[in-house]
Order: C-alpha cells, then structure tokens, then sequence
C-alpha cells in the first residue's frame, strides 16, 4: 500500500478511536472514568485483531482490550445482527476483575459485518464486596457477566438488563455508564462507515492486514538490535495484611527471529485475598514494559504484540485459577514490569526506569450521609513517586505503569461526605542517586457522616521501599495510618464518623550511585 495512502487512513483510523474515546470519558457517569481517564477504546477487524487504539487509556485496560475483543468475536461469530452489542465483564476472558466491563459493538454496513468498536471501563459498582481485597472467592466480588447481548438488534436484553440493575447498588450510575459505552461505539461505527464509503471499499480487512503486517515487523526489527540471551529480574513488595509477594522474570530475546519471551516461573502462588491476577492482566502490563523500552511510538496493536511472548504458571499469583478472588488485581499486576525492567537494564540499561511505587492506592468508602441517604464512592487513586530515569528524575505523584489520574478533591469532597485535610508531596521520599527517584504524596481526610462507615484500602511496599537501579537508593516505604496508627489489613475496615485517614505513598527509586 502506498506510504501516504496509509498514513492517510491510519491517521483516520486514529482520530475514530481516539475521538470516541474522549467522548466517553465526557459523557461517563464515574468520576473515575470522568476525570481519571480509566478507560480504553480499540477498533478490530472483522476476524477480532486489535488494530488502532485511542491515545488515551491505561495499559492494562488497552492491551486487556485486545484479548477481550477477540473472545468476544470468537464467541459470537456468525450470530451477530446489526444493532446487536456484545458485552462481558469475566475476569479471565477480558481486564481480570469484575468492575471493567467491556462492550464491543459490531459495526454494520447494511448487512455487511466490517469491523467492531469495543470499550472497557472501570464501573463505580458492581455489587458484592468492592473494590478490596477481602473476599474470599470471586463469587463474594460482584456480578459476573457471562459474554452476552446487552442489546439484539437495537433493543436492550430484558432479562440482563434487570439482573444487573438488582446485583448493584447504584443502578443509575452503572447504566449510566453502559449507555455511554454504548452511544460511542455506535457513533464510531458510523464515522468508520463514512471512511470506507469515501474509500471505496468494503471493509478494513486489506488495511488491517497492512497496519499489523508492517507493526509487527518494526517490533521485530527493534528487538533484532537487542543482544540475545537470557536475563533475570526480581521483584519483592509487601500487600495488604502483610504477606510479601515475589515476582520473577526471565526475559529471553531471541534476536534471530526478533522475539522477546518472558517466563515468570518462580513467582508467588495464587493467594486466598483478592489481589491475585490473571494471565490477560499479566500479559498486558508485560507487554507495555517492554514496547515503552523499545520503541514508543510504535503503534500498539495485533501486530506489534505478536512478538512478545508471556508465559506465567498456572495456579501463580500472576496466572491466577478460578476461583481465585481478583477485585484487586491492580496491586500485583501494576508491579508486573518492575522485574522485566530490571532484567533489560542488562540490556538496554539507559532505556529503562529504576522501581516505581508502584500499585496506586485505591480507596473505597461506603456509608450514609448527614441525611441518611447511602452512599458508594467512586474509586479514587493515589500515585507515589515514579523511579528515576537514566538522565531525568522520576516524576513526583507520578505512577508508572498505569498512568491513570488522580479524581481532584473538589470533585470527591462535591459527590460524598468527606473532606480532605491535606493533600500535598511528601518531600524527600524519592531515592538518592545520581538521578532522584520521585517523591510520594501525604493525603489526610475524614469523612461527615453520623454513623460508622465501610473503608476499603489496598496500600502496598509499607515495610521496604521501591529499589534503586544501578547503584541508586531505595525510596522511601509508606504508611497507612488511622488515628495515627498504622494499620495493614485485607478486609474492609469498619471506621466511626470521628476517625481520621492518613496516607503516604512510597517514593521512587534512585538512578546509579549518588554523585
């Protein structure tokens, strides 16, 4: 295909995602969709490859995406109508907890299957415990939703849509949620017919062979530049209630063939808390560490994930089997590249970062109000200080892999009871080296309210602080206090309407031996 033709329409197709995905974020109901960007949105062919994806979104919900696009596919081959939308929100099969439900809309041209649109976002609620760790199985977690029809041919299910509205407790909002899923992709659908139609052409097919035909080949030239051979990285963190979890990497780069394999053999088994993780969540947050140390303007899709391999064993913490509880996942699975980054720093040691804090700290707060009018949060995160880079600091408040933002504290303190006593850098906590590690952040708040109410708080690294690389200084370790005293637990936390929340995230690691 002719380079400018290509650019031409790759650049349409990026504008169709992208724009769609911005309107989501408008339209959505959960500040955590709203205003922390906690979503992603992909375009695939007709045979379920992940061809463009919008430039907004977080790692583990895009690259989640593309599996969850091509189950979905699979399942549904030759059973799709026009105004049908599919949907699933099962751990295993799409972004590894039930709150990420993900949409994929067929796209019609006439009667002509083209392509499909899809979408994950993180829902406000979705019953069962929320968002900790405590639960026992993934049965306790929430409502799981099979792969389904959310809508047959224009016309919402009946029968789904009214087991989701009994399972949750803010119906509202979650159908809120869902129809802006659903108005986008049906909306992106018409400006990708509108493409084809100015083309001349039925489909994507011919285009997304070539889009993921030449992606695939410029990982696979990035990689041939990469000394071969096998290298190691480790990983240790604490998690809430204490246990320390191991992860292990061998990244193998075969530079023959251009492909990189990363086995996690010898990493934590699956535990009985909810921060367990499956392979779909694993391989995405695996695959980003490495494509951002190759080369990040690649483009990210079917093609260019081809040459990475992932492989974790069953029953691991980073391969988790039913019924393992996984409401948490984030707070292994954002640690997923720390031990892939250290095993490249024997490789490309200037293209990588020293240990961030890792998992952002994720709350969640249950209760009533002054006037007894109950209420479930919007999950809110809080970053700790990025790992430095070979040249620049680490970014303060800053979390690496995610990217994902904070929800202002005007936007909490306006949707529930609570209010924020501080919220400020935590000044010094970054590693020493010859390149600081960025600083955590302190965040106090109480809450107004009469009665007790429910805490979820998943902190993580609150014994040791994120590694140093290359001869830098740990960062700092956190602290989760209540009342003043440090508390690490699993469970939900019953709390009375006088107790006050401190936390301080960790601090990024340092870049080489101080100066």
């Amino acid at each position: 295909m002719d380079g400018v033709e290509l650019e031409i329409l790759w650049s349409n197709l990026i504008g169709i995602v992208t724009e769609r995905a911005k309107a989501l974020q408008r339209i959505a109901f959960s500040p955590i969709v709203r205003e922390a960007g906690d979503l992603a949105c992909a375009l695939f062919d007709q045979r379920g490859r992940m061809v463009a994806q919008a430039n907004t979104g977080t790692p583990g919900h895009i690259n989640s995406l593309a599996f969850a696009g091509g189950h979905l596919v699979k399942e549904f081959a030759g059973r799709c109508e026009p105004g049908d939308v599919l949907i699933t929100n099962d751990p295993w099969l799409s972004a590894g907890h039930f709150f990420d439900i993900t949409i994929l809309t067929p796209i019609f041209n006439g009667d002509r299957l083209i392509a499909y649109i899809g979408s994950t976002i993180h829902h406000t609620d979705i019953g069962g415990y929320g968002i900790g760790a405590g639960a026992r199985d993934v049965h306790e977690e929430g409502l799981w939703i099979p792969p389904l029809k959310l809508y047959e041919r224009g016309v919402a299910n009946p029968v789904l849509s009214a087991m989701i509205r009994r399972n949750v407790r803010t119906p509202d909002a979650v159908f809120g949620d869902l129809s802006a899923q659903v108005s986008s992709g049906r909306a992106a659908a018409e400006h990708l017919i509108a493409l084809c139609e100015r083309q001349g052409v039925e489909d994507i097919e011919g285009l997304s062979d070539e889009i993921i035909a030449r992606s695939e080949e410029a990982t696979r030239a990035a990689i041939r530049k990469l000394k071969p051979g096998t290298y190691h990285g480790e990983s240790n963190f604490d998690v809430p209630g204490g246990e320390i979890i191991t992860l292990k990497t061998a990244v193998t780069v075969d530079a023959e063939a251009g492909g990189i394999l990363v086995d996690f053999e010898g990493s934590s088994k699956q535990t009985s808390t909810g921060i367990n993780v499956v392979l779909n969540y694993t391989h995405a947050y695996s695959t980003f560490a490495i494509r951002s140390c190759l080369n990040p303007d690649l483009p990210n899709n079917y093609g260019s994930l081809a040459p990475i391999e992932i492989r974790a064993p069953k029953g691991s913490i980073i391969n988790c089997e039913y019924p393992a509880p996984v409401n948490a996942r984030h707070v292994v699975g954002m640690y997923v590249p720390m031990p892939i980054l250290k095993a490249l720093h024997q490789v490309i040691p200037n293209q990588v970062l020293a240990e961030g804090s890792g998992a952002v700290w994720t709350i969640q707060i249950q209760g009533k109000n002054e006037a007894g009018q109950p209420f479930t949060s919007s999950m809110f995160n809080y970053s700790g200080g990025m790992g430095a880079r070979a040249e620049k600091p680490g970014p303060s408040a800053t979390c690496y892999p995610t990217g994902v933002a904070a929800v202002p504290i005007e936007i909490l303190e306006a949707s529930m009871p609570i209010v924020f006593d501080k919220k400020e850098l935590r000044r010094g906590s970054g590693g020493d080296g010859r390149v600081r590690g960025g600083d955590g952040q302190s965040i106090g708040f109480h809450m107004r309210t009469q009665e007790p109410w429910l805490l979820n708080a998943v902190p993580s690294r609150l014994q040791e602080g994120p590694d140093g690389i290359g001869g830098g200084s740990a960062g700092a370790a956190g602290k989760f206090l209540v009342n003043g005293q440090s508390v690490s637990e699993a469970r939900k936390l019953t709390m009375q309407p006088e107790d006050r929340v401190l936390l301080e995230t960790p601090g990024g690691g340092g870049f080489g031996p101080p100066g």
